[in-house]
């Protein structure tokens, strides 16, 4: 797991799921609960980081839509912020759209992401990071949609 600590807070790392400019996501257990989350690791504790990580935590929250990673903690563990949300396992849209699918189960995909904006925009909330990493397609079928805006 290179030089990150098996132990990060009350979050067991299980496995890295991926990276990108502002940190790391983790499959992580959180040992309180006893569930698995994605854990975002935020790299640096620089003011600036640590602000987008709890205006995305509380822009998050506030929506409640099955089409929507759901937030469970926010916080900072050693100087590095964190979120822990909805462990979504399946594909994103990008790796889903690249394959034959039919257009009816295209269609619904498409919806599921226009119904679940929708209700964040009457909310006065902008996804500020729409693309097709952010778009998850569940082993069911359903989309979730992640990463509001850091």
């Amino acid at each position: 797991m290179d030089s990150t600590p098996a132990q990060f807070g009350p979050y067991r790392l299980l496995e890295r799921l991926g990276e990108g400019g502002m940190g790391v996501v983790w499959k992580a257990m959180d040992i309180r609960l006893e569930r698995e989350v994605a854990l975002k690791v935020m790299k640096g504790g620089e003011e600036g980081t640590r602000k987008a990580l709890v205006q995305e935590a509380k822009t998050a929250c506030q929506l409640n839509h099955p089409n929507i990673a759901v937030i469970y903690d926010a916080g900072e563990v050693d100087g590095a912020p964190y979120i822990a949300m909805e462990l979504v396992e399946g594909q994103s849209l990008r790796e889903y759209a690249g394959r034959s699918v039919p257009e009816e189960d295209l269609r619904e995909i498409l919806a599921q992401a226009a119904a679940a904006l929708q209700q964040a925009h009457t909310k006065g909330i902008i996804h500020r990071d729409i693309k097709p990493e952010n778009l998850l397609i569940t082993l069911g079928g359903a989309l979730k949609i992640l990463d509001f805006g850091v």
